[in-house]
C-alpha cells in the first residue's frame, strides 16, 4: 500500500513557498492539507502563481492557525527568526523541514550573533540535520528534523567538501565570488535597486560580512583537518532566479588539476542532482533554472597550482524548495527524485 503523507506548508505564498507547493502537488506520496500565509486567509493560492492550476488545494489559512497534531510533515518557509518560534510550540511527533537559518547553525551563540535575536529553543539545535543530501544522505532519516542549507552555501559546499576531504586544495586562500538572482532576497526586495526605466543594475553586497559565511565556515571546517580560510563576495543580478559561485583554489603540493577533475567526477557519479560539465558545454543559468541540479565546471588557470570551479544552481530549487523535497524523500524512504 502506497504511503501518503499529510503535509503542511507554512509561508506558502513567498517565492520559495510557491515553489514548494508546485513540487509537492506533483508528488505521488504527498497530500497538501494546510497552506499557511501571513496575511491572506481564505484566498486561493492560485492567485499568487498562475502556474498552480490544481483546484483541490486547501484555501490559505494564517500560519498561526496551524495545528501540528493533524499532519505528518511540515515545511517551514518562514523568515529567519520566525521558524524557531513555531517549532518551540510544536508537538514533537511532527517531522519538520525548516528552510530558514534558524536550525542550520550548531551554536546558539553564533546564531544570535549573526541573526540578531535569541533562539527560542536552542536545546533543539542538535535534533536537526544539515540538509545537504549530497554530503549527509546517510543521516537524513526520520530520526531527525532537517535544516535546509542556504542557497549560497549549497553552491559552495557541494564542490568544495569532496576536495577538502581528499586534501586536494589548500585551506588558507579560497576565494568565492557568487552571483544570485534577486528572488534570493525575498519578496520584500526593492526592485528599484536593480533596474530603472532604461538600465539594469548589478552590485555586490555584504562582502566578507554576509550571514551565510558562518554557515559555510561551519560545514567546511567539519571536513578539513585545518581551519578553512576564505573570502566571500556575493552579488545581486537583475534576473529573477539562478545562482553562480566561482571559486578560486590553490592546489596542494603534487596535486594537478586532473586530480580535482577525477575527484569530482567520482563524487558525482551516483548523484542524481549533480553533474560535471565537460569543456565543450557552457555553464549558464538556462541550464539550471527550474531544476534541482547543481552543475559544476572546472577551469585550469595558467598556473598549474590553481584551479577555478564554477558551481551553478537555481537558488529557489536546489538552493531552497527543491532541496527541501529531496530531503523529505530521503527522510521517508521515497525515491530521491520523486516530484521533480
Amino acid at each position: 500500500m502506497k504511503k501518503i503523507l499529510s503535509v503542511a506548508v507554512l509561508g506558502s505564498t513567498g517565492y520559495v513557498g510557491l515553489e514548494l507547493v508546485k513540487i509537492l502537488i506533483r508528488h505521488p506520496n504527498i497530500q497538501i492539507k494546510f497552506l499557511g500565509c501571513e496575511n491572506s486567509p481564505s484566498k486561493d493560492i492560485r492567485e499568487f502563481d498562475q502556474n498552480i492550476v490544481i483546484d483541490t488545494l486547501p484555501k490559505l489559512d494564517l500560519n498561526n492557525n496551524f495545528d501540528p497534531k493533524n499532519y505528518d510533515l511540515v515545511f517551514l518557509s518562514l523568515p529567519h527568526g520566525v521558524s524557531h518560534k513555531f517549532v518551540k510550540n510544536f508537538n514533537r511527533k511532527i517531522k519538520i523541514i525548516d528552510l530558514s537559518a534558524d536550525f542550520r547553525l550548531d551554536s546558539e551563540k553564533l546564531y544570535s550573533k549573526n541573526y540578531n535575536n535569541d533562539h527560542a529553543c536552542p536545546e533543539l539545535l542538535n535534533q536537526f540535520i544539515y540538509g545537504l543530501p549530497e554530503i549527509n544522505k546517510d543521516v537524513l532519516n526520520t530520526n531527525f528534523d532537517v535544516a535546509v542549507p542556504g542557497c549560497y552555501p549549497t553552491s559552495v559546499l557541494i564542490p568544495l567538501i569532496p576536495l577538502l576531504k581528499k586534501n586536494l586544495i589548500k585551506t588558507d586562500n579560497i576565494i568565492i565570488d557568487s552571483k544570485s538572482g534577486y528572488s534570493g532576497a525575498g519578496k520584500k526586495f526593492d526592485l528599484n535597486n536593480i533596474k530603472n526605466k532604461l538600465e539594469f543594475n548589478f552590485y555586490n553586497y555584504n562582502t566578507n560580512e554576509h550571514r551565510h559565511i558562518c554557515e559555510i565556515q561551519q560545514e567546511l571546517d567539519k571536513h578539513s583537518d585545518q581551519k578553512v580560510i576564505f573570502s566571500f563576495n556575493p552579488h545581486i543580478l537583475p534576473i529573477y532566479r539562478g545562482l553562480m559561485s566561482t571559486i578560486y583554489c590553490d592546489l596542494q603540493e603534487n596535486i594537478i588539476p586532473k586530480d580535482v577533475e577525477d575527484c569530482l567526477n567520482k563524487f558525482a557519479q551516483n548523484l542524481l542532482f549533480v553533474d560535471i560539465l565537460d569543456n565543450k558545454v557552457r555553464g549558464d543559468f538556462f541550464k539550471v533554472q527550474n531544476t534541482n541540479k547543481c552543475l559544476i565546471k572546472l577551469y585550469n588557470q595558467k598556473s598549474k597550482s590553481k584551479i577555478i570551479i564554477v558551481s551553478l544552481i537555481d537558488n529557489l530549487l536546489k538552493g531552497a524548495a527543491g532541496q527541501a523535497v529531496q530531503c523529505a524523500n530521503l527522510m521517508f524512504g521515497f525515491k530521491e527524485n520523486i516530484g521533480f
